[in-house]
């Protein structure tokens, strides 16, 4: 089946430097403008140049090569370079780029996870090559959390006894490709002495339903992002209900971390029992509430 994540979603190519190509999903990105005048705001990360106004919407713009570890934008290139808008993890963010490539409608199948040598800090979710060239896609959400951090979401979320009681049993298996809402779930079921397994992509994340299954212990619970590069939110949902034989029925939780409204009636054709249209912690342990109980009543 193709996932119709897929078809809408593709990648805009840009660069940072003169010559490494870098993406981020289309799906996160509202619109594309050229620099515009920037106030300067008070108080704010290194990386924040300013804040545009940008149709009425104050936005804070963040000169992304520097946010990643490259040269930053010198005042002489600031004036030609384009601002992208993201609407990602609830927050409206230019991102100052030095020049816009194209949008390329890829396969993302083909786009790999990155190296895990990178370590945690690499800014990457994963790398195609795009004609005969190694393009880079951005954890966006992993900068914002840098330079416009929160508080610890972990900290302010809270589960009764019993509501832990119910989680605690269940086989859960995370799944996302940002390490910014990998970190979230993960340190809270930390702290609530809850198990758990955790991937950065659906292709791991079968193979690890697979060995699970043939060691009789299937995964009750699974919480997956829908937009991964390999085999995204929708195709492993769907894998899992075509090979319901082998891997049971977990209860399946789909999210994202972008604004626009996800169709949950896609997530339902696929067989997920629910779509989350933002990503927010809190929200998915409310979900995962609703999984263990629904296990509950179908034991």
């Amino acid at each position: 089946m193709e996932s119709k994540a897929s078809q809408s979603q593709g990648i805009l190519l840009f660069r940072l430097t003169p010559t490494q190509s870098f993406a981020i999903g289309t799906l996160k990105i509202r619109e594309i403008v050229r620099y515009t005048q920037l106030t300067v705001l008070p108080g704010s990360h290194n990386f924040v140049l300013g804040a545009a106004s940008i149709r009425g919407l104050t936005t804070p713009v963040v000169d992304m090569a520097a946010a990643i570890g490259y040269q930053p934008l010198s005042p002489e290139e600031i004036p030609n370079c384009f601002i992208i808008i993201t609407d990602c993890q609830r927050k409206t963010i230019g991102f100052l780029v030095r020049k816009i490539e194209r949008i390329f409608e890829c396969n993302w199948k083909n786009i790999e996870p990155p190296s895990k040598i990178l370590g945690r800090q690499a800014f990457l979710t994963g790398v195609t090559r795009i004609d005969d060239k190694v393009v880079q896609l951005l954890d966006v959400e992993l900068i914002i959390s840098m330079v416009f951090p929160n508080t610890d979401t972990a900290s302010v979320i809270s589960l009764t006894d019993v509501q832990r009681e119910k989680l605690k049993p269940l086989n859960i298996l995370l799944v996302d490709d940002s390490v910014v809402a990998r970190a979230q779930l993960s340190d809270f079921l930390d702290r609530m002495n809850i198990s758990y397994k955790v991937t950065a992509n659906g292709k791991d994340a079968l193979n690890i339903m697979r060995n699970d299954a043939q060691e009789k212990s299937p995964i009750d619970l699974l919480v997956s992002d829908i937009e991964m590069p390999g085999l995204d939110g929708y195709e492993l949902t769907f894998e899992i209900r075509n090979d319901s034989r082998q891997l049971g029925a977990p209860y399946i939780i789909l999210h994202s971390s972008i604004s626009s409204e996800i169709s949950v009636s896609q997530a339902q054709q696929v067989g997920a029992n629910e779509a989350l249209t933002k990503f927010d912690a809190s929200d998915l342990i409310q979900a995962m509430l609703r999984g263990a109980n629904h296990k509950e009543k179908n034991v």
